[in-house]
């Protein structure tokens, strides 16, 4: 697979894998033996970026992804976060720089390494300076148990004020067709400084891959059934963009999927979409998405298409939308 460099120098495979999935937030776990596989299937297809953090679980889908990455250590980049109480994102925030060094204690052992080779904010914690927040990553970055510092959901001027403090390689939040807020205020900052993107739900929670519907019904567990965006009414009415999808794959001999991922990968060269799945047809299905080229006739096209849609809902409910810095 093409590589892509996030920052100065971390080079990661164009498309990464989103890990919370196999343990975390859409109904049950996939099984210890399941989840190993997937990810090492993952890196057998040319992907070397994964993404965990310690609240996805909490805890144990960072022991998945250090047992399934192990025998290939060296071979592959980890990204994990800190920024909730006690690893509970249900619990607050919590980026003292003292609980940081403490997760990222704990984030080694979990992932059965002795770097970490990016470490997130999960989420801006309003109640400690990002300058300190920044400061407590640049000691570890020194003392050589982390690489690079990144940040997650972080408004503009937050980003500029952590990146004066340590350089800030990566800044992870929603983008996809039907969430371009980034586009903005949030690109062109990280242009201006030279920072990568890593968008997540890059299929829109997996709604543009065309497999739901106003009659999907999601696990009790699945953290959709609370997303406004997911209300049966909005699903009905978002459906419009699934179409316009369709029509153009099917003009590309490709699925809505592997063009929402190709779309993103058009946008700017420093852009790693890391979609997560549970399956390994869908893995392929995304992995093959970085060989889909997008010529600036079938960007214009896609531009045209889908600004005659309006996404309808909220991407988060009320309480978590508050934990989303600007």
């Amino acid at each position: 697979m093409q590589k892509r460099k996030l920052g100065d120098n971390l080079e990661v495979s164009a498309i990464g894998l989103g890990c919370m999935g196999l343990s975390f937030a859409y109904g049950p776990a996939t099984g210890k033996r399941e989840g190993i596989a997937l990810i090492r299937s993952a890196v057998e297809r040319g992907v070397t970026f994964f993404d965990t953090a310690e609240a996805y679980g909490p805890h144990t889908n960072e022991e998945l992804v250090g047992e399934a990455l192990a025998p290939v250590r060296d071979r592959v980049v980890i990204a994990t976060k800190f920024g909730f109480r006690d690893g509970d994102a249900q619990a607050g925030l919590d980026s003292r720089p003292e609980r940081i060094r403490g997760v990222a204690e704990a984030s080694l052992s979990r992932l059965k390494t002795d770097r970490i080779d990016l470490l997130y904010q999960h989420r801006v914690d309003p109640d400690v300076p990002i300058e300190e927040v920044a400061g407590a990553v640049k000691d570890l970055i020194g003392e050589g148990k982390v690489g690079h510092l990144g940040l997650s959901e972080a408004g503009a001027q937050t980003i500029r004020r952590a990146h004066a403090v340590q350089p800030v390689a990566a800044l992870q939040s929603e983008y996809s067709l039907w969430w371009r807020e980034p586009e903005e205020e949030i690109l062109p900052t990280l242009e201006d400084l030279g920072i990568g993107f890593v968008p997540f739900s890059p299929l829109g929670k997996g709604f543009l891959t065309g497999t739901i519907d106003e009659n999907t019904e999601f696990d009790s567990a699945d953290f959709r059934n609370t997303v406004p965006r997911f209300s049966e009414e909005n699903r009905r009415a978002n459906r419009a963009l699934v179409e316009v999808l369709g029509g153009i794959a099917d003009k590309q001999g490709a699925t809505r999927a592997q063009i929402a991922l190709a779309w993103l990968l058009a946008q700017k060269p420093w852009i790693v979409p890391i979609p997560g799945t549970t399956k390994l047809n869908r893995l392929e299905e995304n992995v093959g998405a970085a060989d889909v080229e997008l010529a600036s006739d079938d960007l214009h096209e896609i531009e045209d298409a889908v600004s005659g849609v309006t996404v309808q809902g909220d991407r988060y409910p009320a309480h978590l939308q508050q934990r989303v810095d600007r």
